[in-house]
């Protein structure tokens, strides 16, 4: 009975897991919209969101838990059921970030933005959500190679977080705006690093056999 309702259980929960990235990469777009707009009621969807993800968080674990003590799977089965359980955490505290970032809207940034600061928030949310589509894809496909490619965007994120660091140094704009820009660029810099993190979770997954 076991033997056969296993590969529909981890279709499930590979499947479940694919919905967590999509809901990081569509939701980081959705949270630099809520920043940049000053649209305090996206940040309240984006908010209750965070119950969906918790919830997928908790019945992912169980499910993946419940597998592994079963020894209902085959080698490769468990290699997924293994890489799910280390990086759905990530996914749950990623965003967790997300929901930080939505949750400035209502803080009036957004009319006392520089335009210059305006356009490297707005870059580095575009690149965010580049980030985690990408990683959710070489999830997918078992892309060992990700990790490498989404390094370099790391670095352009980083850049842009230095760039945000500098506007904000210039004195141009109050100091409770500064401080809380100094958070919310702090956010988009912990996504791309958990973006990085989980690509190279990927290498494991894809096998010893694809590890160049």
């Amino acid at each position: 009975m076991k033997e056969s309702r296993s590969p529909e259980t981890v279709k499930e929960i590979e499947s479940k897991t694919i919905r967590l990235f999509a809901l990081v990469a569509d939701d980081l777009a959705g949270a630099t919209h809520a920043l940049l707009s000053g649209d305090n009621d996206l940040f309240q969807i984006l908010a209750e969101r965070e119950q969906v993800i918790d919830d997928l968080y908790v019945e992912i674990e169980a499910l993946a838990n419940q597998q592994i003590a079963e020894m209902a799977v085959g080698r490769d089965d468990l290699r997924l059921l293994l890489s799910v359980l280390r990086i759905v955490p990530e996914l749950e505290r990623s965003h967790d970030l997300v929901v930080h970032i939505a949750r400035y809207a209502d803080h009036g940034l957004s009319g006392e933005m520089t335009p210059r600061l305006r356009g490297i928030v707005e870059r580095m949310g575009s690149i965010g959500a580049e980030m985690w589509r990408n990683t959710a894809e070489s999830w997918f496909e078992k892309d060992s190679g990700a990790a490498e490619r989404l390094d370099e965007r790391d670095e352009d994120l980083d850049s842009l977080h230095a760039a945000l660091i500098a506007e904000l140094a210039s004195g141009k704009m109050s100091i409770p705006v500064t401080m809380d820009m100094t958070l919310v660029g702090r956010f988009f810099e912990r996504l791309g690093d958990h973006a990085v993190n989980v690509a190279r979770r990927v290498a494991f997954l894809a096998g010893p056999e694809s590890t160049p």
